[in-house]
């Protein structure tokens, strides 16, 4: 870990291990939902959790890079992927859309671009095909991914933090390329459609990634508890599912 982010010339006294961080990233993405819902982005208050909620999805798109590294079942880890991400249709549908079925451009959450994300890598890692063929089957995962949350950008985040999982500094440089990216085209579109780009300011809260990854994280797994592993795959569809019916108390 010192090489790590000597590399960087960053250090903290205050680590996290993975299971502390991933829960951080959940936190966030509690905060981000609960504004969604209920607290408009025209407010301070909801530019505030929307920026703080920017944490979850590349944060968890760089853990899923480390996932696909350590596991020991990487068949296991994407059907695991994949049930939760059919799972949490249902709830991401009726929070989002207010109906199901829905099968519409983000109709399926989270969980099934981290599916796409992993499988990216490991197509790419294990595949004996041409590299040009390797990098449209990249392309074709981004495309599918339209029909999840965080489309294209956590595909490509995790995949990049594979590809430079050995050189912090581009690993990092081609995170703040696409993080450049994610944020600037919302508001560019915000401020054509109605001239009031400044809705989507909170997307710069990416910027709170590196931070926290680079300063803070020791990249230690923490406790190897089963409830570790699960508590984001339950927690993820059942807040989602909480906060729909929620708007009917």
């Amino acid at each position: 870990m010192e090489e790590y982010t000597t590399q960087l010339g960053l250090k903290s006294g205050f680590k996290l291990n993975r299971n502390q961080l991933k829960y951080l990233l959940i936190f966030a993405m509690l905060v981000d939902h609960i504004a969604s819902s209920y607290v408009p982005s025209t407010t301070l208050i909801g530019q505030c959790m929307h920026f703080f909620g920017r944490l979850t999805g590349p944060g968890m798109s760089l853990l899923l890079a480390e996932g696909y590294q350590y596991t020991r079942n990487r068949k296991k880890y994407a059907i695991r992927l994949f049930i939760f991400a059919v799972i949490s249709w249902v709830p991401y549908s009726l929070r989002a859309f207010h109906r199901f079925p829905y099968f519409g451009l983000g109709a399926f959450g989270m969980i099934w671009t981290l599916f796409l994300a992993f499988v990216t890598i490991w197509m790419w890692d294990k595949l004996k095909i041409h590299k040009a063929f390797k990098v449209m089957l990249v392309v074709l995962s981004c495309i599918l991914s339209l029909f999840g949350d965080w489309c294209i950008f956590a595909v490509l985040w995790a995949f990049f933090a594979y590809i430079y999982r050995d050189n912090a500094k581009k690993k990092w440089i081609s995170f703040g390329i696409i993080a450049a990216v994610e944020s600037i085209v919302p508001m560019v579109f915000a401020g054509v459609s109605d001239g009031r780009f400044w809705l989507e300011a909170y997307q710069v809260g990416v910027v709170l990634v590196p931070i926290v990854f680079i300063c803070f994280y020791n990249r230690e797994p923490g406790s190897r508890h089963p409830f570790h592993k699960w508590f984001f795959y339950v927690f993820y569809p059942l807040h989602l599912l909480i906060l729909y019916l929620l708007r009917f108390v």
